[in-house]
């Protein structure tokens, strides 16, 4: 009976060393439909024969004497790895189709099997409807994104200037096709504020980067915002023009003003000095003859006479006497 323990217990831990031997690697593999899938079974220990299954069913055979044998299937294949310290096999499902999703096996013939996890997901296509829109600030607006032909049912979403969207803010529904494809529909209702960049994300676990859509939200009073300001800028220069022009104005009519009232002034008193000189002459020959001068006598009339006589009295010598009648 104690034989019969150690012989179980012996086979048991060969066992375990024998499949810490064989690996199969990765453990999960996830690729978008008509993608390659790649697996490696690797053995330390001698081996005869390795056959691939797929679900279960055989796919392809290797001889560690031959190689690959002929296959029925194009689409599988394989590649030599192996180095001295470990023979190593790389399982090449060259196009991928939802069929093939399940179990991928690496079975060491009579020594250990491995099994490893194959997904294949679908990549469809993701549209907001309407495209760019231009609207009044404060006005509500409803986008539409339509992500059709996905396996899964992928993670959708929004962003407005690469910030995300939160998911209160929109609706998600969902439907399956008879070819088991989702189709998802989301609403977003946004307030319009300020002008956006609008996303709509799709996207599976196989995608490196999310499938988008994109549409351009116009708001149309921060244009008109704009105009307004160029505008104001315009009339305050405008303003500033006329008030300028009236001041200039009104500084020529002040100099005109100023030199009317000079010449007026200079005009007025060319008069009173030609009266100061007449008095100031009548004066002198007042003063020589010994008189006075008569302000009311006018000589108009007796100029001739005076100066006839003045005449006359010029011609007599020194010393004589005129005698008038």
């Amino acid at each position: 009976m104690d034989n019969v323990v150690l012989l179980v217990l012996h086979l048991a831990c060969m066992s375990q060393a024998v499949g810490a031997q064989v690996q199969l690697e990765p453990e999960t593999l996830t690729v978008l439909k008509g993608e390659e899938a790649r697996l490696t079974c690797s053995a330390s220990v001698p081996w005869t024969v390795m056959v691939w299954l797929l679900n279960d069913s055989s796919v392809l055979t290797i001889s560690s004497k031959y190689g690959v044998l002929p296959s029925n299937n194009p689409n599988v294949t394989a590649e030599n790895r192996s180095t001295p310290q470990r023979s190593s096999w790389v399982f090449i499902l060259r196009r991928t189709e939802r069929h093939h999703q399940g179990q991928v096996t690496c079975d060491l013939q009579n020594i250990q099997r491995r099994t490893a996890s194959l997904f294949v997901q679908e990549k469809g296509s993701v549209e907001v409807s309407g495209g760019n829109r231009t609207v009044l600030r404060g006005q509500w607006v409803l986008f539409e994104c339509q992500a059709t032909g996905w396996y899964p049912k992928p993670r959708l979403g929004w962003s407005a200037n690469g910030i995300e969207v939160g998911q209160g803010e929109y609706n998600i529904s969902s439907e399956v096709s008879a070819e088991g494809l989702f189709t998802l529909t989301s609403n977003l209702s946004m307030q319009a504020m300020e002008s956006s960049h609008l996303e709509c994300l799709a996207s599976v676990s196989a995608l490196s980067e999310p499938l988008t859509s994109h549409v351009r939200l116009t708001v149309v009073a921060e244009v008109l915002q704009e105009k307004d300001d160029c505008s104001v800028l315009l009339a305050l220069t405008a303003t500033l023009s006329a008030i300028l022009l009236f001041l200039l104005l009104l500084l020529c009519v002040c100099i005109v003003l100023c030199y009317r009232r000079r010449r007026q002034a200079k005009s007025s008193q060319q008069p009173s000095v030609r009266f100061d000189q007449s008095v100031s002459g009548q004066s002198s020959v007042a003063e020589v003859a010994g008189g006075k001068v008569n302000l009311g006598y006018s000589t108009e009339g007796l100029a001739d006479n005076g100066h006839n006589n003045l005449i006359k009295e010029s011609t007599h010598p020194p010393g004589s006497v005129s005698v008038q009648k």
